[in-house]
């Protein structure tokens, strides 16, 4: 698997970690539930978790651990455990809301990375039934291990998970283990949170990179977080986990402003000229097997990415190099011939149609078609 973090985005997950736990906290089930709140609120001082989140972290006391984070001032709803447990809660942290001497100055794609990179550490098969102080271990020794599996055990790393160690040893989530140092096992290396930059990852997270918008894609449109939290109310309790899956996907590490607007925006339709169709006829004759590896692809992609690739993702991956027009044509004739199924008008749900399925591409837990209900008015 690819990694999931670079090395600067690394050093952002150990300065997370970092934070968490120099706070006041009683127990690793607060820290735990900081470390999700936090990296979700980084950017605005306001983060948003469901209790299904809530759940998910296999907390043994998770009143005690909201009350504890009440405390340092965090302001959390008691609608995490009494309302619908797949409705996000906004969670205001004050110490992430100030303009100067921020504990975690990270720019868009860097809270999206790590933000992503947590998910998917906590949800790794050999921790992720294991209790909370050595699921925060696995993100210590995550962070601080090298490409090569690798890691030296943090000074930082609180008592209760320096005891779990040997459970992260015992499942498989290390293969080695000493008093200061541990090595990864190779089905986590991905998780790893050290290791050299390449050439293009120096340019391309340079501050500058880092601080650049992402122009909207449709003229006019303005992202609203305040909007974006109430279309997210609205969504059904299926589109809400595709949206927040696309939201939250460390590989993609897409703005929210334009994922956003991939939602929010009603599609147009598309018209496509005598030149565009004279150009698909040209091409396709140099792609004969476009359906079936088209299809493959969406299949693998979603494996690593938990949705479905946009068309510009299809494309890109499958090395074709096509302009917007044609590009949408494509997609539409690989609809219209069953190779390809989405969900329209959701974005991010091509998948295999039942003329792949036929040929036995198929996902390997395919839902159905009704599983995405757009939101309700």
């Amino acid at each position: 698997m690819p990694f999931l973090l670079t090395s600067q985005q690394g050093e952002a997950a150990r300065t997370l970690l970092s934070y968490v736990v120099s706070l006041p906290l009683p127990s690793p089930d607060a820290q735990l539930v900081a470390v999700v709140v936090a990296i979700r609120a980084a950017r605005s001082g306001i983060g948003n978790l469901t209790g299904t989140d809530l759940s998910a972290l296999r907390l043994a006391d998770a009143r005690g651990a909201v009350d504890a984070l009440r405390d340092l001032g965090w302001q959390m709803d008691d609608a995490l455990f009494d309302g619908d447990p797949a409705t996000p809660v906004p969670i205001t942290v004050p110490d992430l809301a100030h303009d100067t001497n921020h504990p975690l100055p990270f720019g868009k794609n860097m809270r999206s990375r790590v933000s992503g990179w947590t998910t998917r550490a906590l949800s790794a098969k050999p921790v992720k039934k294991l209790p909370p102080p050595a699921r925060l271990a696995g993100l210590f020794l995550a962070a601080h291990s090298t490409s090569k599996l690798f890691g030296q055990i943090p000074p930082d790393l609180p008592k209760a998970c320096r005891d779990a160690l040997p459970d992260l040893l015992r499942k498989g989530f290390l293969a080695e283990l000493s008093e200061s140092c541990c090595r990864l096992d190779p089905a986590v290396r991905h998780l790893s949170g050290m290791r050299p930059p390449t050439e293009e990852e120096k340019t391309a997270e340079g501050p500058k990179a880092e601080a650049k918008d992402v122009p909207p894609s449709t003229p006019g449109f303005q992202f609203s977080a305040d909007v974006w939290t109430q279309w997210k109310h609205s969504a059904t309790p299926a589109l809400l986990r595709h949206a927040e899956a696309v939201e939250y996907c460390a590989l993609c590490a897409l703005p929210p402003e334009r994922v956003a607007e991939a939602f929010l925006v009603p599609v147009r339709p598309q018209f496509f000229s005598k030149n565009t169709k004279a150009a698909y006829g040209e091409w396709k004759n140099t792609h004969p097997d476009r359906g079936p590896l088209a299809a493959e692809f969406t299949v693998a992609f979603r494996a690593e990415h938990g949705h479905g690739p946009s068309y510009n993702q299809l494309c890109a991956g499958m090395d074709w190099n096509l302009n917007r027009s044609l590009r949408g044509f494509v997609i539409r004739r690989l609809l219209a011939n069953e190779w390809l199924a989405d969900t329209a008008p959701v974005p991010w749900t091509l998948r295999p149609g039942n003329a792949a399925q036929a040929q036995g591409i198929t996902l390997p837990k395919a839902r159905s078609s009704a599983a995405l209900a757009p939101a309700r008015p």
